[in-house]
């Protein structure tokens, strides 16, 4: 754990060496919209990659997905010009879904508007994943609700 991790490349980077068969292409470039998007008061907490879709058998779709001390984010580099940005704050977000298979899992993000599917995972990745949103999410969420009282 000694590595100092500074930005959402590095954090991704370890990811895909620790769980090799989650399948990621071009994860520098979709780093760069996480980066890019990164508010100054921000800071990456953690991050991976994964395939932006509902199939897995579609494996163009990579996107990385970051968590930050405020927020979810998923960058997504198109291949020819444009991006994808997706940004889920805690007040948003209403649970998240663990699907795991034979070769690959995925992890599904419920949020008020829209669900966010991100297939084509390592399966041994999956309970970190899920244990690392959930926990910051619900304590952020519970943050929102002490507000509002």
């Amino acid at each position: 754990m000694g590595d100092i991790v500074k930005n959402s490349y590095d954090f991704v980077k370890k990811f895909k060496k620790k769980y090799p068969i989650t399948v990621a292409f071009r994860i520098r470039k979709h780093c760069e919209i996480i980066e890019k998007h990164i508010n100054p008061d921000e800071e990456i907490l953690y991050a991976f990659a994964a395939q932006k879709n509902d199939s897995p058998m579609m494996l163009i779709n990579t996107c990385a997905v970051a968590l930050t001390n405020k927020r979810i984010v998923i960058g997504l580099k198109r291949l020819l010009w444009g991006y994808f940005f997706i940004s889920i704050t805690p007040d948003m977000f209403n649970d998240l879904t663990v699907n795991s298979g034979l070769i690959w899992g995925g992890i599904v993000i419920d949020t008020i508007k829209e669900k966010v599917i991100l297939t084509n995972i390592d399966p041994k990745a999956l309970p970190e994943i899920e244990s690392i949103i959930t926990d910051y999410m619900m304590k952020e969420k519970k943050k929102y609700k002490d507000r509002e009282d």
